[in-house]
């Protein structure tokens, strides 16, 4: 059994609070599901009855937030997850929440990952790679969706042109533009094939 501690009204939405258990966030609440449950500071609770009470009670709410959250723009699995602890909900909620989301198709990292591909531009395979990682999508989804994406070497080739604008072209200097594009995540024969066409230029 825990301890409520406290429980204060949320900055940013006053028809909700802020229920503290034993000195440290719990979860976020409707004031009047608090008021009907007769929750209060000192009160002892087991806090899978406070889960309980959430789920009851908010549900609908947290998949509607869910759904306004995600209409903007895609968002990953991670995202979306990282948006609903930061509201206050507890795990039981965001299961429910991604049931529901699952059941439309709104949460599908596999899709959010084709939809990045096609958005994106000026980066290479691996810069994508990184990216989506960050974003919290599986090593193996995004392996399986990058499959068949190549750096293409026309764009190679313009990016290295323009690193070398203005300078003397020499060896040297070719050298290091491909060492800048192999850093920022472009394939090594890629880079290399269209070094080989700057100096054919």
């Amino acid at each position: 059994m825990s301890t409520i501690t406290s429980i204060e009204p949320q900055v940013k939405d006053k028809t909700r609070c802020s229920i503290f258990i034993d000195g440290r966030f719990y979860c976020g609440i409707k004031l009047e599901v608090a008021v009907k449950y007769r929750l209060k500071a000192g009160m002892v609770i087991d806090k899978a009855q406070l889960d309980i009470i959430q789920l009851e009670t908010e549900k609908a709410q947290a998949v509607d937030k869910a759904l306004t959250h995600i209409s903007a723009s895609p968002k990953t699995r991670k995202q979306i997850r990282d948006f609903l602890i930061k509201k206050g909900y507890v795990d039981a909620v965001i299961d429910y929440v991604f049931e529901r989301l699952d059941y439309y198709g709104y949460a599908d990292d596999r899709q959010y990952c084709k939809m990045y591909v096609e958005s994106v531009s000026g980066k290479s395979k691996r810069a994508i790679e990184v990216e989506l990682l960050k974003r919290g999508i599986d090593r193996d989804v995004i392996e399986e969706e990058l499959a068949d994406l190549s750096d293409d070497e026309e764009e190679v080739l313009t990016l290295l042109k323009k690193y070398l604008k203005g300078k003397e072209l020499s060896k040297e200097n070719v050298y290091k533009g491909c060492r800048y594009l192999i850093s920022k995540g472009y394939d090594y024969d890629t880079v290399k094939a269209a070094s080989e066409r700057v100096d054919e230029d």
